[in-house]
């Protein structure tokens, strides 16, 4: 227990912290630099009564614990570094270039549409003008991101999209790079080489073997994870042909857990071994769209994810131990927020979120949102995160709309409940459209909040592992928080 300050340091810098599972007390700054402490030396801290001259105090003070004039400068510099992004205005666009979908995908939250409607693709005219309000942002970085739906099924728009980006770059200049969420069941020679030929990020599903993937993502004929597994492998050979790496060239591949999933976390991970995988990530279920309305039937509870989470998470470690080099991207995400200073530009792990100032979806109409969930909140038939129609929106109109400010103040954790003071502050995020989505607020009410439930167990997780780590786990994730160039796109992907 740690004792009550009589007198608090006046050196000591604004800290948060807790007490952690084995009784010792992790703390954090605002740089995101961190300590476990015994409570006897917790004490001796915020009494202000630690020896300078130990090697406790040097330590703390290197880590931006006390305020003087080289953590000031140095803390500024940091700082400066991990909110960069707050500066450089939206790099991530997504395109819905159509809700038409050829699969039935048990917890879609895209509210897709069958294949036979023929009022739900965006035209090429309307795609000339996303492009058009796409340029407009001053962030040097461009990543055109194509979704839906099923993309492929507008093949039409799909290639408008990168012939009139590319032209229109000759005289912007942006680092320009272009991604595909895709199930790959349309996919044909003619798309492929296009894609391949443009350098564009393809991304598909898989949710594990055979008969797991196919009772998620039944396909209107015949097996889903055929279909995927047929392309992944055309594709990459594609790729050995034309002498690419495959450490940055390859399919990349998501995963949504369901309820059927809960059970098979190594059989998920062993899939993913056997297919050449190097990268996974355990994403729960979105309750948005269709997935929303199927809940009761798909859905789980925050503790049976964890729980499986947890397991699966070890698993991982240990067939990293035995040579096996495989990822869990959400570990690798937030591991990169602990132990460096790197922005992972993932959008939900930031403060303020991406919402609008890092991020911005088009729907195939037309209308502008500050997200793709804030999109999908849309077609359940709420338009309160709507910014505009690309028809006459202008980039400061949607930038300074009230909707923007408000998704900002509502995620910016130094002024929320029960975020503003919690210790995990410097590595997480809010997701404002989950908040309004789940309890009807745009401001979450944290004690209550299951994605906080479950970014609180992961967060437990990933620094009782730092606090018991070997050499040869430190090594592993420094691994994990290495970057390579086309992953450097900020593209995590929904699923489709």
């Amino acid at each position: 227990m740690v004792k009550a300050p009589r007198k608090i340091n006046p050196d000591l810098n604004y800290i948060r912290f807790k007490h952690f599972v084995d009784g010792d007390i992790i703390a954090t700054t605002d740089t995101g630099d961190w300590h476990f402490f015994k409570p006897d030396d917790f004490d001796l801290l915020v009494n202000g009564k630690l020896d300078k001259d130990s090697e406790l105090y040097k330590e703390l003070d290197g880590k931006n614990f006390f305020v003087n004039d080289d953590m000031l400068k140095r803390a500024y510099e940091q700082y400066q570094q991990r909110m960069a992004f707050t500066r450089s205005g939206p790099n991530l666009h997504i395109i819905i270039t159509t809700l038409r979908c050829n699969y039935n995908c048990r917890y879609c939250h895209a509210s897709r549409r069958p294949m036979s409607s023929d009022k739900h693709d965006m035209t090429p005219d309307t795609a000339k003008q996303v492009v058009d309000f796409i340029f407009k942002t001053p962030n040097p970085a461009v990543n055109i991101e194509f979704q839906g739906g099923e993309p492929l099924a507008n093949w039409e728009t799909v290639e408008f999209v990168i012939d009139y980006a590319r032209e229109k770059n000759k005289t912007e200049n942006k680092e320009l790079a272009f991604s595909l969420v895709s199930n790959l069941s349309l996919m044909d020679d003619e798309k492929m080489e296009k894609l391949i030929a443009e350098d564009i990020f393809i991304c598909t599903s898989v949710d594990g073997p055979r008969e797991l993937h196919d009772h998620n993502r039944p396909a209107n004929e015949g097996s889903s994870y055929d279909q995927t597994m047929h392309w992944m492998k055309r594709i990459e050979e594609a790729y050995a042909e034309r002498n690419l790496d495959p450490k940055t060239h390859h399919v990349d591949v998501l995963l949504t857990v369901s309820r059927e999933s809960l059970s098979q976390g190594k059989e998920i991970v062993d899939e993913y071994v056997a297919m050449g995988r190097n990268t996974l990530h355990l994403r729960p279920l979105n309750p948005f769209g269709f997935g929303k309305a199927a809940w009761n039937r798909i859905g789980y509870t925050t503790g049976e994810f964890n729980k499986f989470y947890n397991e699966t998470l070890d698993y991982i470690i240990e067939l990293n131990r035995r040579g096996v080099e495989i990822i869990e991207r959400q570990a690798a995400i937030v591991l990169t927020r602990v132990l460096t200073n790197t922005d992972p530009n993932y959008m939900e792990l930031r403060s303020p979120c991406g919402a609008a100032i890092g991020q911005l979806a088009y729907n195939y109409d037309g209308n502008i949102f500050t997200c793709d969930e804030a999109r999908m909140i849309y077609e359940m038939g709420d338009d309160i995160f709507l910014l505009g129609h690309i028809s006459d929106a202008t980039y400061e109109s949607v930038i300074n709309h009230g909707t923007t400010k408000t998704m900002v103040i509502a995620s910016t954790q130094d002024g929320l409940p029960g975020c503003a003071d919690c210790v995990w502050k410097p590595y997480c995020g809010v997701c404002p459209v989950y908040n309004y989505s789940e309890q009807g607020d745009i401001i979450g009410q944290m004690p209550g909040n299951e994605r906080c439930k479950l970014m609180m167990s992961q967060h437990e997780k990933f620094f009782s592992l730092l606090k018991h780590a070997d050499d040869e786990l430190l090594e592993i994730f420094k691994r994990w928080t290495t970057r390579r160039s086309r992953d450097d796109q900020g593209f995590f992907g929904s699923p489709q």
